[in-house]
């Protein structure tokens, strides 16, 4: 199966960005950092999200991120498909923490069931048929607004929704500016796809 190994975020002050992740996520190797070599503005085109199995994950986690210096996009709340909020890292990217339950079953841990990376393109269809050819499985699809691609535990689930409806979510202006701040590590790079987004081969555990 093709699996995403790696999310790399551009930073101006990546050891910065990379003391906030260990500090609100700790996901280790999923999410690296490098030194942004163009600023990009506005609406970068993705969002990355945790899920987790209960709201009182959730909401460790949303707590966790504004103390290491998140700033609140939309505040935590029950919405018809679950509960979630979203913030924004230092770095500029916008990270959705959401769960599909609306009542805890336990007490809160933070743990963080699955990590996916939600593209925002102008084609879903297009966008969906690039990554088919290069061996991801589509799992699941609502037509021209969405498709998710089966990945195995552990990795980052893709999933691609339409731009200017992803840039709604989250309040954002989708015309933005400047490059996505993202290269994705996986089976398939390196490659581009036909909204820009970047992949390279997956890059070895880091060394501490």
């Amino acid at each position: 199966m093709t699996n995403i190994a790696s999310i790399t975020l551009d930073a101006t002050d990546t050891e910065a960005a990379d003391r906030f992740y260990a500090t609100a996520f700790d996901l280790g190797d999923l999410v690296r950092t490098r030194t942004a070599a163009e600023a990009a503005t506005g609406f970068r085109g993705f969002t990355l999200s945790l899920i987790t199995s209960q709201p009182a994950d959730v909401d460790v986690l949303v707590e966790s991120a504004l103390a290491a210096g998140a700033t609140t996009v939309k505040p935590v709340a029950k919405s018809m498909w679950g509960y979630g909020g979203i913030v924004q890292a230092p770095d500029g990217a916008v990270w959705q923490l959401a769960t599909s339950t609306k009542k805890n079953t336990g007490p809160a841990t933070g743990k963080v069931d699955e990590v996916v990376l939600l593209l925002g393109v102008e084609d879903v269809a297009a966008t969906k048929k690039f990554y088919a050819g290069r061996g991801l499985t589509v799992s699941k699809g609502f037509g021209r607004s969405y498709a998710e691609f089966a990945t195995d535990p552990g990795s980052v689930k893709l999933s691609l929704y339409r731009r200017r409806a992803l840039a709604k979510t989250v309040g954002a202006d989708p015309q933005g500016a400047g490059p996505h701040g993202l290269l994705i590590g996986g089976d398939i790079g390196p490659c581009t796809d036909p909204d820009g987004f970047a992949w390279d081969a997956a890059a070895p555990a880091r060394v501490s």
